[in-house]
């Protein structure tokens, strides 16, 4: 029976810590008042270069990480396990760090500098390196998942497909995609939130210009910054709300690929 109430007690302590602030957040503004927020030129702006570069970074996420879930996943081949931890590396890193790396490298002094100067192209601190933030911590969460999709895939239906005359892109398309779909839908909806959330990589390599690099977590640091409360709440209430609802779509996926 202590047992019993002692877990309880725990788990009820540990989720009141969890629902209080976000119940709180939700009650900060009126429903009236974070309208208005919401229709403010600094709000759309973070809206609008939210909605277009994780869109941006979820397009080169799919085109790129298929194919090396899908190498990881069926090939062998020397340095895959190096290639694997790779992958993985940006999940645990500090996003300021990941930042810092790609200043350095795609920044005005960076390994890169020369090749861009001579193309006589700018990446640093601009609406392209929101982009870049984004793909260099989202894509893992997409590889991780589309790599089990692609290793949970029955290899025999891929052979009655290939005896039935179908070309590898033909089985790939046909047949292999279909059946990891709810793991590779799964994947990408967890790299867009990831992309959407992203903070730390993106202040320190695009910086937070408003209406070029200004995304909705920078919004929300220069609300809070500036003294503006309802804007910070505002955008932060349409953050957790998207979590919410990504979660939610993650684990209809999860239990529908199982």
């Amino acid at each position: 029976m202590l047992v019993r109430a002692g877990v309880a007690l725990a788990s009820a302590l540990l989720i009141l810590f969890l629902a209080v602030p976000l119940a709180a957040l939700y009650a900060h503004l009126s429903p009236a008042r974070f309208a208005h927020v919401l229709g403010s030129a600094a709000a759309l702006d973070a809206l609008r270069i939210s909605l277009v570069t994780t869109v941006c970074s979820l397009a080169l996420t799919l085109l790129l990480g298929t194919p090396l879930a899908y190498a990881l996943a069926r090939a062998s081949f020397p340095g895959r396990a190096a290639v694997d931890t790779l992958v993985d590396l940006p999940i645990v890193a500090p996003p300021a760090v990941a930042g810092l790396a790609l200043l350095f490298v795609f920044g005005n002094r960076g390994l890169a500098a020369p090749l861009l100067n001579a193309a006589h192209a700018r990446l640093a601190f601009t609406t392209a390196a929101v982009v870049m933030a984004q793909l260099f911590v989202g894509v893992p969460f997409y590889v991780r998942a589309a790599r089990a999709g692609f290793a949970a895939v029955d290899r025999t239906l891929e052979h009655a497909s290939a005896t039935l005359g179908m070309g590898p892109v033909r089985t790939f398309v046909r047949v292999t995609v279909p059946l990891a779909l709810p793991a590779l839908a799964g994947g990408a909806v967890l790299a867009w939130a990831r992309a959407l959330g992203e903070f730390g990589a993106t202040i320190m390599f695009a910086g937070n210009l408003q209406g070029v690099t200004q995304t909705l977590p920078l919004a929300v640091y220069l609300g809070l910054e500036s003294g503006d409360l309802d804007l910070a709440s505002a955008l932060a209430v349409v953050l957790v709300t998207v979590a919410l609802a990504v979660v939610a779509a993650a684990r209809a996926l999860e239990r529908r690929a199982a």
